[in-house]
């Protein structure tokens, strides 16, 4: 049954709630001496990603998914790839279409369901590479998209993809949106809508006849942005409809790698269903971590430069 006993003690002291630990981090980490060389790829249905490799001269590949409205220059995705370069091993950071700096050219942009493009990214890397083993790691929406991968290839799964490790995930997709309605999780929704409706206004210019910018101003939640944006144009009814079809969990059953999942109990973002246990107690391929404290991609500690959720991440991709 990997459901197992965290070994993270807590952050800083100043760090007295969820809340702290995620937005902290989120607005004053910063890592130093990471740089990525940019290599644009086409994808299948005929638009582009950026890749932002790191590269050490290593034969294993960490291969990063980054969260809603994140890039490959967030403090998570640069410190799990400050560590690994440390530890030997080469990273790329895929950024999602509209992330990292440039438009896209279709009318979709991504969402935490876009499991596609990771799989045109794996394609890619062992088309064009020569590493002998690859370690898949997510965090947030990344990590959604990840374990939503796994278990959409399940058996068929690539032989280089060994493990995999994700963190601050919502493994239940309409979970995890439910909590953008808490007035306690205010500031998170009004960041990430503030950035997504600055993207759709972008899109606008490019397919004016698929999106209404009047309807566009006036929206105020996730629900509304969702139903008439996200949905509208990625086929599906509505948001409900959405957040159900593309929800990770619908796949995790058929993982059939070593997958670490580290969700903090005290996650603002992550709902009840975010929490696999009982398919962490009845699936060896899945273990789930649970630690009390670390909030939404933060997991501090103090006067350390690499959180606690990357070294953990190490540790079960490398060394278990």
């Amino acid at each position: 049954m990997p459901l197992i006993q965290s070994t993270y003690m807590g952050p800083p002291a100043y760090l007295f709630n969820g809340h702290l630990e995620t937005i902290i981090p989120s607005l004053f980490r910063n890592v130093m001496d990471v740089n990525y060389s940019r290599e644009k790829i086409h994808t299948t249905d005929g638009d582009f990603l950026n890749l932002d490799w790191s590269k050490v001269g290593s034969d294993r590949l960490l291969l990063i998914s980054h969260g809603l409205e994140g890039d490959s220059q967030r403090h998570y995705v640069r410190g799990m790839v400050k560590l690994f370069n440390s530890q030997g091993i080469d990273a790329l950071v895929w950024n999602n279409r509209t992330c990292g700096g440039e438009i896209n050219l279709k009318p979709i942009l991504y969402h935490h369901g876009a499991s596609y493009d990771l799989e045109d990214v794996v394609n890619y890397v062992l088309k064009t590479q020569q590493y002998r083993e690859i370690y898949l790691s997510g965090i947030s929406m990344g990590g959604a998209q990840t374990l939503k991968y796994l278990g959409e290839k399940g058996a068929d799964l690539p032989a280089k993809i060994t493990k995999a490790a994700v963190y601050s995930t919502p493994c239940n997709l309409p979970s995890s949106a439910a909590t953008l309605k808490y007035r306690s999780n205010r500031f998170y929704k009004n960041r990430f809508l503030g950035k997504l409706k600055k993207k759709m206004a972008a899109k606008a210019l490019q397919y004016p006849e698929l999106i209404d910018l009047e309807l566009l101003n006036t929206v105020e939640d996730f629900d509304t942005f969702d139903t008439f944006f996200t949905a509208k144009l990625h086929g599906f009814k509505d948001a409900a409809d959405f957040y159900q079809a593309v929800s990770a969990d619908r796949w995790m059953p058929h993982i059939s790698i070593p997958t670490l999942i580290i969700n903090a109990t005290n996650d603002p973002l992550l709902g009840p269903a975010c929490y696999p246990i009982e398919l962490a107690e009845r699936k060896s391929e899945i273990t789930l971590e649970m630690p009390k404290r670390g909030g939404h991609t933060g997991f501090i500690k103090y006067g350390e430069e690499f959180t606690w959720a990357e070294k953990r991440v190490l540790d079960f991709l490398v060394n278990s």
